[in-house]
């Protein structure tokens, strides 16, 4: 019987220590920061990139190569 008391005791204290344990080393929250930040990092560089983009007509000259590009291979 004090065996027994005994194993149930000491899975209970192994149980305990483990859920402290897990707590302390909870990662969720960090890794859900760092990918917003990585997202937000993604969007400045296309917001950057689409800035410049327009103001130099890039845009316009790659969309008629890719059409023109297009209209050869068809025809």
């Amino acid at each position: 019987m004090l065996l027994r008391q005994w194993l149930v005791f000491e899975a209970a204290v192994c149980t305990a220590v483990a859920q402290v344990r897990s707590r302390l080393t909870e990662d969720r929250g960090q890794a859900t920061a760092e990918y917003a930040l990585v997202v937000l990092g993604a969007a400045t560089v296309a917001m950057i990139l689409i800035a410049w983009a327009t103001s130099t007509g890039k845009i316009s000259w790659l969309l008629n190569k890719v059409v023109d590009s297009i209209a050869d291979r068809v025809s």
